[in-house]
């Protein structure tokens, strides 16, 4: 019971700290909302462009929201040495992380509400497979997370974490099929989106909401869950090396 109040009052003090703040928050709103606006006004309101689109955007939205925030946090934590004293703390370090790394994923899924929130004025959605595309939303939000927990806890200065972030971000935007289709790609790049986590996650936010996709929603289901513990494990073994003897 002790350790779980623990993981609440971690959870809780990260929130206040940095997740709820103003400009967070803002930023958290305002981000989404832009890469929303850009889109749905470019292609018009018409509802196979914003129900081909909106799986995209939702991706991203959760993507540079979550792997942004964590950035900061553990970077910043690291760099005055709170970091160091919270592993010292009476909580198993696999739960010490998921309690460092849940309000980023909250974080993520509330990024992701915005754009579905617009897409809903402005065509119906009732056709999508909400089943999936929720759990769906979770999962890219876990994975993004870890993501940038296993980048926050490889440097030691935030902007060298934002620099090797977007060094995985960028390229996921055009390789994840987010909006160009992977059948368009050349060749030789079509292995490298195969190999990254966010290209299931959104096969399976277009199947749910525009009924396309290139793999089984089971298969994307399990490899999403494969790159979650991967990242969360990988990540482990790197706070283990560096400051726990």
């Amino acid at each position: 019971m002790k350790i779980w109040i623990a993981f609440w009052n971690i959870m809780l003090k990260d929130m206040r700290t940095y997740y709820l703040k103003p400009p967070n928050v803002s930023w958290g709103i305002i981000f989404p909302l832009a890469w929303t606006a850009m889109f749905f006004i470019k292609t018009g309101s018409g509802l196979k462009s914003i129900l081909t689109l909106l799986p995209g955007v939702v991706a991203v939205s959760i993507l540079f929201g979550t792997t942004s925030m964590l950035a900061v946090t553990v970077t910043f934590e690291k760099k005055n040495r709170s970091f160091e004293r919270l592993l010292m703390a009476p909580i198993p370090l696999e739960l010490l992380m998921l309690a460092k790394t849940s309000g980023a994923i909250l974080f993520g899924v509330a990024n992701a509400l915005v754009p579905v929130a617009i897409a809903a004025f402005l065509v119906n959605l009732s056709q999508a497979t909400w089943s999936a595309f929720l759990p769906a939303v979770v999962l890219i939000a876990v994975v993004s997370t870890f993501l940038g927990l296993f980048i926050a806890v490889a440097v030691s200065e935030v902007f060298e974490a934002q620099t090797f972030s977007n060094f995985f971000r960028f390229p996921m935007i055009f390789l994840c099929g987010l909006f160009f289709p992977i059948a368009k790609l050349p060749v030789f790049l079509k292995p490298l989106s195969y190999a990254l986590p966010l290209t299931y996650g959104v096969d399976i936010l277009r199947w749910s909401v525009a009924g396309q996709n290139l793999f089984p929603p089971a298969l994307d289901f399990g490899v999403l869950v494969i790159f979650c513990a991967l990242l969360f494990w990988l990540s482990l073994i790197n706070v283990r090396k560096r400051w726990i003897v």
